[in-house]
């Protein structure tokens, strides 16, 4: 019984090298496909809460709504709000389905929805809308919280009880006027090829030297720092050097996600997390 005892153990530290190192190949495979191997880790940052100062600056801007009664919101259409204090008070979004607007009042921690109207689209997920707007007219309260460069805006009925959390989109750093300043890696020497970003109203809007480009921005309120150029178009001049402008255009169709690369620039890169377009920032008049 010793005996096999002693020989099942020494098959088993003569075989666990060969299995990790079949499972080391097996990962190398999947990232070659193209699939994110992430590495699970037991540190987790903790929410952190934000003091409310300054609510109209705190608060002001675009939401994405990311879970609803615990559960995370899935939708046709991106669900958000826009809270607007400019405009009066003033909030319009999209409760997964139809465009909606209305009015807030706060004070404090207290905000309370008031008034909405909505457009009257047909959805398929008709529940998931309806439960949208009836946990909207129970908000009473909420508190901001970060984690990871994120800022979540917790929405509570009258019982202090959290019936919605709202996620801001992390790209504020996109907004503005940007000179392209390498596509590929390689320098642009045209300096009359640049960008306008709102990622606020979601539009991009440019001038690749030649044509006149638009386009739409979608954001992934999932990931951070995620961000995709879409249905991009040019005003279809007849140019000496097109291959700049096809350049761009393919390099921004390419694009998933950004990062900061210092003050005065910002990197786009594509879904293997290469840089494929730099930008730099500048001001218009």
């Amino acid at each position: 019984m010793r005996k096999y005892i002693i020989l099942t153990l020494l098959m088993a530290m003569l075989m666990a090298p060969a299995t990790m190192d079949a499972r080391k190949k097996k990962d190398k495979k999947m990232e070659k496909r193209g699939v994110n191997i992430e590495q699970v880790t037991d540190v987790e940052q903790p929410m952190r809460e934000i003091a409310i100062t300054h609510p109209a600056q705190q608060l002001y801007g675009e939401w994405d709504i990311v879970t609803m009664r615990k559960k995370k919101v899935y939708s046709l259409e991106r669900a958000y709000l826009y809270l607007d204090f400019a405009g009066g008070n003033k909030v319009y979004g999209n409760n997964g389905c139809n465009t909606i607007n209305g009015t807030f009042q706060l004070s404090g921690n207290n905000l309370k929805f008031n008034d909405f109207v909505s457009t009257e689209e047909s959805c398929h997920n008709v529940t998931n809308e309806k439960t949208i707007m009836h946990t909207l007219a129970d908000v009473r309260r909420y508190t901001l919280q970060s984690q990871y460069n994120a800022q979540y805006l917790n929405l509570m009925n009258s019982k202090g009880t959290v019936i919605m959390v709202l996620k801001r989109h992390n790209l504020d750093a996109m907004n503005g006027a940007w000179l392209v300043k390498e596509i590929d890696s390689e320098n642009v020497t045209d300096k009359g090829m640049r960008v306008v970003i709102d990622a606020v109203m979601q539009t991009i809007h440019g001038d690749t030297g030649c044509n006149i480009i638009n386009g739409i921005i979608t954001l992934d309120p999932t990931k951070d720092m995620a961000i995709q150029f879409e249905d991009l178009r040019s005003s279809e001049n007849e140019c000496e050097q097109i291959e700049n402008e096809t350049a761009l255009l393919l390099a921004l169709e390419s694009t998933e996600s950004c990062k900061r690369v210092n003050q005065n620039e910002m990197a786009l890169l594509d879904n293997k997390g290469s840089i494929v377009i730099v930008l730099q920032r500048i001001n218009l008049r």
